[in-house]
């Protein structure tokens, strides 16, 4: 594909712009860690609302999005959907909590929470663990669209592809530190939201559509449009196979267990990577939970159907991938996927708007990348450098650590895309090695027994179980070697929990006393310390407040799909019904603050 000269133009005054930022705020970044790692701790919610959002909607988001919906149809994205339930639990429960802690890194928390040697060496695994390993494996992940979008729409070969991305984004990160990559992430929502809907719009006017309606109604397309996975029965009545697969694949797993057990990277039980380093960047407590709010609201309810349209599109202009092999010779077949048919729809984008969309996508790389990179370099710094190799390091030191950390991970990251083949498989890996952590990363902050070994129990034994389900295929279907994983891991970290000695008691005290979390978890905790530690705040208001926002936000997205669809009857109520959960929201929020009740 070749650009024409204006959308040269718009790609690089997209770059001047980027790196001029990165420039103005690498004179604040290089004064200390807590500049380069968290902007000085005094954030406004929506600028980091924006940024969260920016940072999740990444090159390889709308490739998967595309995989899934050619695949599976609409119904697919509730694999990822389910997962606002994760989100809004972090917004209401947990985002005052780690606030309140006020720490550098949210795996600082290890230390914070529980005692001895067992606690410092899960700081430090978790640093190396999640910080390098699955840190390079979602950056790859990452980068692998990078090398398919290179393909399509300029040519690119994978190496060209890794090599052009990987060098812009290093120097951004390590010189702009994590003010540049919060501010830049504002530009690059809005540039990459109007990419986003232009590629929508030209994508339904392509020549063999012409129209929604024309979309909907064609043959390839019709049964793709269900909000929920379609049941089939064979000639006794019973379901198929396939069709049960489908179901607990799609629905029932992503609803039921996926949301509280598998950690994912973004979608955290109880908060964590990324997110929890926006949230303790915040000026207090109010501006952590609106910015988190905003970010799920925003994440799950604004930005699907854009996606959703161009990969129902896709399967009119591309219905095979025999089809988008033989559009693009040129590509190599190893790379050949369903996820490719997203950058394939881009190349029918008219002058100009091809270079913004380029330019979005430009920006959408960086954005994730950028967040990642700084949010892995400073588990390196503070939690592996700082903690044990050197602790009297100056903040000198500490910055210069920060920076070469940023480019290695990147050179490491970008070898691995090239090894990776597909966003969605990508997508199960992470799943399955996260499996059955989820409950105790929710627990932990309302158990007081939980302790260090719970979590070191819970880590080794998903990670063992998902390399076992690969090197040992049991014939399985996917969802049950999840369950299977998740309940495995479960009794491991509970029989651990159970049989190890708890974390002191002074620890738990200190622990209790900064973050206050709610519940009858804490008890025995609060008796031994008699009237010196204050009373638990109640989680019943919390709750019903959380569920109230996930309804508010699939309301939103099936009220949106409902009109698109043009059913109005059915759509309109449903964005009345949001609207009138959101202000409801705000209002008692605002009066829960007011009258003492709540520090939200």
């Amino acid at each position: 594909m070749i650009l024409e000269v204006t959308d040269w133009i718009i790609i690089v005054l997209y770059f001047v712009l980027v790196l001029a930022i990165g420039l103005l705020a690498g004179r604040l970044a290089g004064k200390n860690i807590k500049q380069f790692f968290l902007g000085g701790r005094n954030m406004p919610w929506w600028l980091l609302g924006f940024s969260m959002v920016a940072t999740t909607f990444s090159t390889d988001t709308p490739n998967l999005v595309t995989d899934i919906v050619r695949q599976h149809g609409v119904a697919g994205n509730w694999v990822w959907w389910a997962f606002l339930i994760t989100g809004m639990v972090t917004v209401f429960l947990y985002a005052k909590l780690w606030r309140r802690l006020e720490l550098m890194t949210d795996i600082e928390f290890y230390e914070s929470r529980y005692s001895g040697k067992s606690a410092a060496f899960l700081r430090g695994f978790r640093a190396i663990y999640l910080g390098v390993l699955f840190n390079i494996l979602g950056i790859a992940s990452v980068s692998l669209a990078a090398i398919k979008i290179g393909s399509v729409m300029l040519g690119l070969s994978p190496l060209q592809s890794i090599l052009l991305a990987a060098s812009v984004t290093v120097i951004f990160s390590s010189v702009g530190g994590f003010r540049g990559v919060v501010i830049t992430d504002f530009i690059l929502f809005i540039v990459a939201m109007i990419g986003s809907f232009a590629a929508a719009y030209f994508s339904i006017r392509h020549v063999e559509i012409g129209s929604l309606s024309a979309l909907f109604n064609h043959p390839d397309v019709v049964g793709k449009l269900e909000f929920f996975p379609t049941i089939e029965r064979d000639a006794t009545g019973a379901w198929t196979t396939q069709s049960l697969n489908l179901c607990m694949t799609l629905l029932v797993i992503p609803l039921l267990v996926q949301w509280w057990s598998v950690w994912y990277p973004g979608s955290e039980p109880g908060g964590g990577g990324s997110t929890v380093q926006r949230m303790l960047a915040a000026k207090n407590e109010r501006n952590a939970t609106g910015a988190a709010f905003f970010f799920n609201f925003a994440h799950y309810g604004l930005r699907p159907w854009p996606w959703i349209l161009v990969a129902l599109a896709s399967l009119v202009v591309f219905p095979t991938l025999d089809s988008i092999q033989e559009a693009f010779p040129h590509i190599d077949a190893g790379i050949i996927g369903h996820d490719l048919a997203y950058p394939a729809m881009l190349t029918f984008l008219p002058v100009g708007w091809l270079g913004l969309v380029m330019a979005s996508l430009i920006a959408a790389y960086m954005s994730t990348v950028s967040t990642l990179l700084n949010w892995g370099s400073s588990y390196v710094t503070n939690d592996l450098y700082k903690r044990f190799i050197n602790p009297g390091a100056t903040e000198k030191q500490l910055v210069r650590v920060g920076r070469i950390s940023t480019a290695s991970m990147m050179v490491v990251a970008g070898w691995l895309a090239l090894q990776l083949e597909s966003a969605l498989d990508t997508f199960k890996i992470i799943l399955q090695v996260g499996a059955g952590t989820g409950l105790l990363f929710l627990l932990r902050w309302f158990w007081w027994r939980i302790n260090a070994f719970s979590e070191l129990a819970a880590m080794s034994a998903s990670f063992i179980i998902a390399v076992l389900f690969k090197l040992v295929d049991p014939g399985w279907a996917w969802w049950l070697e999840l369950i299977s994983g998740i309940g495995l891991t479960t009794i491991i970290w509970i029989s651990v929990t159970l049989l190890t000695p708890p974390t002191d008691m002074k620890i738990l005290a200190a622990f209790y006393r900064k973050a206050r979390p709610g519940g009858s978890g804490w008890k025995k905790v609060r008796e031994s310390e008699h009237l010196l530690l204050p009373p638990a705040e109640k989680l019943r208001p919390q709750i019903a407040k959380a569920i109230l926002a996930i309804l508010s936000v699939y309301g939103l997205i099936f009220g949106v799909g409902k009109i698109i669809y043009g059913q109005f009857l059915i759509g309109i109520p449903l964005l009345i019904f949001v609207i009138s959960v959101v202000v409801y929201l705000i209002v008692s929020q605002t009066r829960d603050r007011e009258s003492g009740l709540t520090q939200i």
